[in-house]
């Protein structure tokens, strides 16, 4: 009620990290038996608690903490948004890898006072001239693009009408 949205500039994905030697899980389909990590209460938690209950959840207060007991075989698979989990395997791309496609739709945006419409069309102009000229790909290279995932087709911005 608060707060509208400019873009969206990126549509993530609720996927699964890996270790880079890992052969047997390709998808949220293989995750039966499986100690899955993910954040405590989070959407990705209860996403894989609701649709796929054979897996053996983890929990932390934090991805970060999920990630270093991947490293060291205290489990094997992490979730939550795809941008999160490519972050990761750019920092280890010799240890770490995302698997399979995202199965969920979660798109990123710039948050704006909700009656602020002419802020958020300055946004979404601003957004989409980054696109065009070619800055959002450079932007998504010299970040997430390090995990060799290539910059995806940015999602069309959402142009509501002022409420």
């Amino acid at each position: 009620r608060l707060v509208g949205f400019a873009g969206p500039y990126y549509m993530a994905g609720q996927s699964l990290l890996v270790r880079h030697d890992e052969n047997d899980i390709h998808g949220p389909q293989d995750l039966a038996g499986k100690r899955v990590c993910s954040a405590a209460g989070s959407t990705p938690y209860q996403r894989i608690r609701a649709d796929y209950p054979k897996a053996v959840l983890v929990a932390y207060d934090t991805y970060s903490v999920c990630v270093d007991n991947l490293l060291t075989y205290q489990v094997d698979a992490v979730t939550t948004d795809d941008a999160i989990l490519i972050g990761y395997a750019a920092k280890a791309p010799g240890e770490l890898k995302v698997v399979g496609r995202p199965f969920s739709k979660e798109p990123y945006g710039i948050g704006v006072p909700r009656g602020d419409t002419a802020l958020r069309f300055a946004m979404d102009d601003a957004l989409e001239a980054r696109e065009k000229n070619g800055d959002w790909k450079k932007a998504y290279e010299a970040t997430l693009g390090l995990s060799g995932v290539p910059a995806p087709t940015p999602p069309p911005i959402d142009r509501y009408p002022a409420s």
